[in-house]
């Protein structure tokens, strides 16, 4: 018999550095990533979980506000890092403007400060930059970047939460939840170097589902060295030095078509046969 899933991820953003709307590139989308959370077991409110704000989370915040997602009044926003394409949706983000609505945002960086944190958003939204400023868009908007979190925000009683600095420039931060005995991990814009992170590998070791950054090929990270991202094949040696049951690729990126991209799958399939590459509107239950 099998098992009923506990974990529902939906991807609303898969593209890397920009958006990308062109035709040839829908297949698996144009925006940029955002990643929405669902713990399927738990019975009570629930408490919607998204990664990163890129231009994805404009329709996820629609679906949000259309009664499409289960009913909420608490977000948890969680950030992996503040480049461009991972912040760029916030201020289209609708619940933002819903003075019902409480957000909690998130990013475990241990020098920064709340306010420092709540000042990138700040600025991101002066006038010069946005008609709407941070202060006048009506939720409950909370800043988290350190464990204290734990004392304000209760992800679940039976969920285990980590987090990992990794290489990228500015630095970010791959995810894992963990669940009943089930794990997802969020590891995008990552940079293992010349070999691949131990202290990475360590921290997806038997994941049911890992999604990892997988912005070039081989020969393409070699051009871009320094960058923050990884390829597909360092994506699949994660996998099997971790044991992940499930990869998902992400961060495509925004040069790489559809056509290219269904090449890559089934290149990949053939070493790592339980992969795949994030499309918009994609689920996976784990």
């Amino acid at each position: 018999m099998k098992e009923e899933p506990v974990w529902q991820i939906r991807f609303y953003g898969a593209r890397g550095s920009t958006p990308v709307c062109e035709k040839g590139f829908q297949l698996f989308g144009g925006n940029t990533t955002c990643i929405y959370a669902d713990l399927l077991i738990n019975d009570r409110s629930k408490m919607i979980v998204i990664f990163d704000a890129g231009t994805g989370i404009r329709k996820l915040g629609r679906e949000i506000m259309q009664g499409l997602l289960p009913e909420t009044e608490f977000i948890f926003l969680v950030f992996t890092h503040f480049h461009w394409d991972h912040i760029q949706g916030f201020p289209f983000f609708d619940p933002a403007y819903d003075p019902n609505k409480k957000i909690a945002i998130f990013f475990p960086r241990d020098e920064m400060k709340d306010q420092d944190l709540k000042h990138i958003f700040e600025v991101q939204m002066q006038k010069e930059y946005f008609p709407v400023p941070l202060n006048r868009m009506g939720a409950d908007l909370q800043f988290f970047t350190a464990e204290e979190y734990e004392n304000y925000l209760k992800m679940e009683e039976y969920v285990d939460f980590k987090y990992l600095m990794h290489c990228h420039p500015s630095g970010a931060f791959s995810y894992r939840m963990e669940a009943c005995g089930r794990s997802v991990v969020i590891c995008t814009d990552l940079e293992h170097g010349t070999s691949i992170n131990p202290e990475v590998v360590a921290f997806c070791r038997d994941a049911d589902l890992l999604i990892h950054d997988a912005q070039y090929t081989d020969e393409q990270l070699n051009e871009h060295r320094g960058w923050g991202h990884s390829s597909y094949s360092q994506a699949v040696a994660v996998a099997e030095l971790a044991n992940a049951k499930q990869l998902i690729f992400t961060h495509h990126d925004p040069d790489h078509d559809d056509e290219f991209l269904l090449a890559v799958v089934e290149k990949y399939q053939k070493i790592f046969p339980n992969c795949a590459l994030a499309r918009e509107g994609m689920e996976v239950c784990v």
